[in-house]
């Protein structure tokens, strides 16, 4: 490795080369879907990309499981959308884990993003690495930005817990209207109920009484 200032090897030239070089101001919510090579499911924050590390198991089951949840019981003119960003300002475009939105606000196949005023609850499941941006930067942003709904779901022995938060109008802050363990059950924004217990598999998929199953 070359000394700090000093030259630089041609080897760490060229890894160096392989990573965007941001423009000045920094990048905007349409680079996203320019720049090449990009990893999946980059995030821009204040013109800066934040990549997400690798799935989790419980990530993978409980974004499954919700997901299920909110396609079976939402009302028939809004659908559960997972993979696809909102663009909050011209410099932060967010990938939550789930959204749910109205089947009008999908403009067609190539859509990549949505507006946050068609956002009608956006959920994130936090990460180790992205504890400090789920539980404070995210839910910030979602609020000022007018979003009316928003759950923030943390591991407690391998289970989900769903904080469960709604817009208070006045402020532009989310004020906390729930801390759900085991069952979930809201009639706002619509009326739903999911056993977190169930770690994402179907009824018909869980372990017999008296027997273990590994994930």
């Amino acid at each position: 490795m070359g000394a700090p200032n000093g030259p630089v090897a041609e080897d760490e030239r060229d890894v160096a080369g392989t990573w965007p070089k941001p423009p000045p101001g920094g990048w905007t919510a349409d680079d996203l879907d320019r720049i090449p090579g990009l990893p999946p499911h980059t995030e821009l924050i204040d013109g800066g990309l934040f990549f997400v590390s690798p799935q989790t198991y419980f990530r993978m089951a409980t974004s499954r499981l919700l997901g299920r949840v909110l396609e079976d019981q939402v009302p028939d003119h809004l659908e559960a959308v997972r993979e696809m960003t909102v663009t909050l300002t011209e410099q932060v475009r967010l990938e939550p884990d789930l959204m749910v939105v109205p089947y009008s606000a999908t403009t067609g196949p190539a859509q990549t993003s949505y507006d946050p005023a068609d956002i009608l609850l956006a959920v994130e499941i936090v990460s180790p690495d992205s504890v400090e941006r789920d539980r404070d930067v995210k839910p910030r942003r979602y609020a000022a930005a007018g979003i009316r709904h928003f759950w923030r779901v943390e591991e407690n022995d391998g289970l989900p817990v769903v904080y469960v938060y709604e817009l208070d109008p006045g402020t532009n802050t989310y004020a906390v209207s729930g801390i759900h363990h085991d069952q979930l059950k809201l009639t706002v924004p619509f009326s739903l109920a999911v056993d977190l217990t169930t770690g994402g598999r179907r009824p018909s998929q869980q372990p017999e009484a008296g027997t273990s199953q590994a994930p």
